[in-house]
């Protein structure tokens, strides 16, 4: 649990857990709301410990010249929004055991503050939920020292947000599944006005579902499709986001190895982060019309799952033989694009754990971007603008023709040479028609199994969440 607020007071005046300051090539990095004999001690005691101005690097030096316990000293860089926004990442990682206050005091305006209000709270995150008493997380209470009060509230709900995911898919499948996750969006909904309506698995049966149904028909705990509306007066567009919400991916028939499995309670990233998209753009009231959609769903084998072969009716009538159970995103997302687009809205952007392929072409930081090429590029930018590593990739038109079936409109396999994450893109093309559309495939970036860095810990990240909510932020304005 956080809180955040600003301060302009004098910061060596502030009894607190840690103070965090800046360290560049040249010293000391200047703040008005430093005095300059606490900053003089504070870098006479960073330079025998050899500080270094490289975005990141810390030392921790005792608080004899402020009234904080300790001075964490970390280098910014070129002091850019994202050497700032790393920087805070790392240095709230060296505050100490469940501090109660914390003031932040790199130099920083405007949204270079948002981002190190980002950085800080969220490098600091941790899963606390399943941990005995003692080891259960406190509340801290970041001042970030100088900033505006317009930049701490967009930092609040953005905070919210990326912990918001982070909470969900770092809870385990035991207690996270379609159901208990469609109740989760509905207290969400009734909490900030946000409209949400649920089908359950018969309602899904009626209105021909086929997807959501087949991969989620395996599992005891029955798939969920729920829609999140956020419509203030007056909005001229509307951006329908779709989340790909697999509760946990066994593979289903197509059984996973086991090593494969460890991960894959992170298989509902992409309905996380539409979930608390869609909050966020109605905390921020932002002028423009959202709806979300959350596909979710139960991958596991049993006497009722889907098998390969099988053929199945996505919603609006497109027939699919399964080839592969393990290829059970793509399934789901097809019915949410096609229910999405039924609705006329001026853009579809969808985002999903989707590929295996995602990984192996660029990385464990880095997601992919397809679709429209104009919407594609729009996402990159907004991404850029926020310091979220997504790229640009094609959808090349040869690989059409490796998922036509011989029995079925479509298969769900494409070409096994390579290029799986754009055969899945060419794949959920299919389902969007002539409406505007973006596919972020976020597979690995979604999910650290590495150490922490920069404002992402371990596990869930909460990655797409701040590059969707500037995507809007930017169409709001237009």
């Amino acid at each position: 649990m956080t809180s955040l607020t600003t301060s302009l007071d004098n910061v060596a005046s502030i009894a607190a857990d840690a103070l965090i300051v800046g360290w560049t090539a040249d010293g000391m990095a200047h703040h008005p709301q430093l005095p300059e004999d606490a900053a003089a001690a504070i870098a006479a005691d960073a330079e025998a410990l050899d500080a270094s101005a490289k975005a990141g690097s810390v030392v921790v030096v005792p608080g004899t010249s402020v009234a904080a316990r300790r001075v964490v000293v970390v280098g910014i860089g070129s002091g850019s929004e994202a050497d700032l926004r790393l920087a805070a990442g790392e240095a709230s990682r060296q505050v100490g055991k469940k501090p109660a206050t914390v003031v932040v005091a790199l130099p920083a305006e405007g949204d270079a503050a948002v981002a190190v209000a980002q950085g800080a709270v969220l490098g600091a995150y941790t899963f606390t939920d399943y941990k005995s008493a003692e080891d259960a997380a406190v509340e801290t209470h970041w001042v970030i020292a100088g900033a505006s009060d317009q930049a701490i509230e967009r930092a609040t709900i953005l905070v919210a947000a990326v912990a918001g995911v982070r909470d969900l898919v770092n809870t385990p499948p035991l207690d996270l599944f379609p159901g208990s996750f469609a109740e989760i969006a509905q207290q969400l909904g009734a909490q900030t006005g946000v409209d949400v309506r649920v089908w359950e698995a018969q309602e899904l049966a009626n209105e021909g579902f086929g997807g959501i149904l087949a991969v989620g028909m395996g599992s005891s705990r029955l798939p969920r499709l729920v829609r999140l509306a956020y419509a203030p007066e007056g909005a001229s567009q509307t951006v329908a986001l779709v989340g790909k919400g697999i509760t946990f991916d066994t593979g289903g028939i197509s059984l996973k190895p086991p090593k494969s499995m460890e991960t894959m309670k992170s298989d509902m990233t992409g309905a996380a982060v539409v979930l608390h998209t869609v909050i966020a753009a109605a905390q921020a009231q932002l002028p423009i019309a959202v709806t979300g959609w959350l596909c979710i769903a139960e991958n596991m084998p049993s006497g009722t799952a889907q098998r390969p072969s099988d053929v199945i009716r996505i919603y609006g009538g497109t027939t699919v033989e399964v080839l592969n159970t393990d290829a059970e995103g793509r399934l789901v997302m097809a019915d949410g694009l096609v229910r999405a687009c039924e609705e006329d809205p001026t853009l579809v952007l969808d985002v999903a754990t989707l590929t295996g392929a995602q990984g192996a072409a660029l990385g464990t930081r880095t997601s992919g971007v397809m679709g429209t090429p104009e919407i594609r590029d729009e996402v990159v930018s907004a991404a850029n603008e926020v310091d979220e590593a997504m790229w640009a990739m094609p959808l090349p038109e040869h690989l059409r023709a490796g998922i036509d079936s011989k029995v079925a409109d479509l298969q769900n396999m494409g070409d096994p040479q390579g290029g799986g994450m754009l055969t899945a893109g060419i794949f959920l093309r299919e389902f969007v028609g002539d409406t505007p559309w973006g596919h972020l495939d976020i597979a690995r970036p979604s999910y650290n199994e590495g150490k922490p860095w920069a404002e992402n810990p371990a596990g869930s990240t909460g990655h797409s969440v701040r590059t969707l909510f500037r995507f809007l932020e930017r169409r709001a304005t237009e």
